[in-house]
């Protein structure tokens, strides 16, 4: 946990909260004195709360792309509902003697509006935006599924790794966070109410967010310098993707001239959305050729001709499709495998995958979400069909809690990626794949084309620095690697420096 994380997450929760006054105080006065626009605009800011927190951040992260703008669209969204619903319950509960009272002595509408409603129903309004502020906190957490940052991207690893103690930290800070601003706003709330909604102290409470929020725009702009002669990559949420773009930062900065950035946690998914959407905004990153061909690609190895490698195929499809290129194959499969407690191994005598088929009516299968989508032929149902295997049940859980649950006995059999560090922790047993049903998963590093031209100046030999990785880290040795950053708590940076003087490369 650092300084730069802890403002970091403030930045997104600041800025949301500004846009969604901004936005939000109009919206409710809109609907106070328009009624016919009052459906309207509450029935939106209803629907807008009701979207999953994670679906609306995919959403917007289409059009604005990945990083902090999609976080604080996607906060300041949310935030609209208890500003503008209390906007209007502000608005529309003053004392109808008090209106008609400045409709006496002359005012127009709009200094009605002004000088007495608005600043009476102040309060209210202000709850809303303390509320909105409050909740912005715990939402700015799945900023790290979209490039944001925050401390959602700590919480996230140590969630996975069940690091209690970065858990508990993460928490704290955020409730922290919570309580001193949640404190500040109420002291504001207060001389408001003692003030009788004077209007000077209604601009001086919303200044303060204003200030507080100015305060935090140096720290962003301080982190996006640079960026466009920098070659850009993105954090993973695995420890093996981190190692690997590590290991790239150190390689190219060793051996060029050129500087290289690695921005904020990011999903696979979404970082190769970086790489070739419309605002593309990454230029190099770990995959595997079976990712390419199925998650991005959206093919089957039966797609792949006769005689051709999924790489080959995959490498080719992506130059075509999206301009990207794989780099050599590093040494490592991280294919899809199928695991159980080595004491149900030696229970029921499971060394190979078609041994499941005469107990698999007495086991849970348990894997994240998406190894139940529909989505692609590497799923739970064409493997289950495959292989003939029919479960007692199957329970999918968040990719984060996944060893946590098998080692709890929550399920006996899951799916886990083979150069996991996190399989020898939960003594899980690899299942042969017997009739070859996963296709291979090599490591490899996929970069958009332009980027060898975009920097030549910096590092014309930019493949040849990448390529020496070529077949330089088997399956075992990045299952050593990552066991190391998840389980023995190394650093990646160390981890990562340690292998590549090991093979002479700094």
């Amino acid at each position: 946990m650092t300084w730069s994380l802890v403002l970091d997450h403030l930045f997104m929760v600041l800025a949301a909260s500004v846009l969604a006054i901004v936005i939000g105080i109009p919206l409710g006065i809109l609907a106070y004195l328009y009624p016919k626009t009052r459906a309207v605009v509450l029935n939106l800011v209803d629907i807008l709360q009701t979207i999953p927190a994670l679906a609306l951040l995919g959403l917007i992260m289409i059009v604005a792309g990945a990083g902090k703008t999609t976080v604080i669209l996607g906060i300041m969204l949310y935030s609209l509902l208890p500003i503008a619903r209390n906007t209007y319950l502000g608005l529309s509960e003053i004392d109808p003697g008090i209106k008609e009272a400045a409709k006496g002595v002359g005012m127009t509408a709009m200094e009605r509006l002004t000088k007495v409603e608005f600043p009476i129903a102040f309060p209210t309004i202000f709850t809303g935006i303390r509320i909105a502020i409050v909740n912005a906190i715990g939402i700015a957490v799945f900023a790290a599924f979209v490039g944001g940052g925050g401390i959602g991207s700590v919480m996230y690893q140590a969630i996975r790794t069940q690091d209690m103690k970065s858990i508990l930290l993460a928490t704290g800070v955020l409730m922290i966070i919570a309580v001193i601003l949640d404190l500040l706003m109420s002291f504001s709330e207060n001389r408001i109410r003692k003030s009788h909604s004077n209007m000077r102290k209604v601009v001086s409470s919303l200044l303060v967010i204003f200030l507080a929020f100015g305060v935090t725009v140096p720290f962003a702009i301080s982190q996006s310098k640079g960026e466009g002669t920098e070659l850009i990559m993105y954090e993973g949420d695995y420890s093996e993707v981190r190692i690997m773009h590590h290991m790239a930062k150190m390689l190219i900065e060793n051996e060029t001239n050129l500087k290289v950035k690695i921005k904020d946690q990011m999903s696979q998914v979404n970082n190769f959305k970086a790489m070739v959407g419309r605002n593309a905004s990454c230029d190099l990153m770990l995959s595997y050729d079976g990712t390419l061909l199925t998650t991005f690609l959206h093919l089957d190895p039966t797609d792949v001709p006769e005689g051709e490698s999924i790489y080959d195929f995959s490498n080719a499809e992506g130059q075509k499709k999206h301009q990207v290129e794989l780099l050599g194959k590093m040494g490592f499969n991280n294919t899809y495998a199928i695991a159980v407690p080595q004491k149900i191994a030696d229970k029921y005598k499971l060394n190979k995958v078609s041994d499941l088929k005469k107990v698999a009516s007495k086991l849970t299968f348990g894997a994240e979400h998406e190894f139940f989508t529909a989505e692609g032929s590497m799923k739970y149902g064409p493997f289950t069909k495959f292989y003939g295997l029919k479960f007692k049940s199957y329970k999918p859980v968040d990719a984060s809690l996944k060893y946590s649950a098998v080692e709890k006995g929550e399920f006996e059999v899951t799916e886990v990626y083979a150069t996991d560090g996190l399989n020898k922790k939960a003594k899980l047993k690899i299942l042969e794949d017997d009739k070859s049903f996963f296709p291979e998963y090599n490591g490899c590093y996929l970069i958009r084309q332009d980027t060898f031209e975009k920097f030549q100046s910096d590092a014309p030999n930019l493949r040849q620095v990448l390529s020496q990785l070529d077949g330089k880290i088997e399956s075992e040795k990045m299952a050593e690697l990552t066991y190391k950053v998840d389980v023995e708590g190394k650093s990646v940076d160390e981890v990562a420096e340690g292998f590549l003087k090991e093979i002479g490369l700094l």
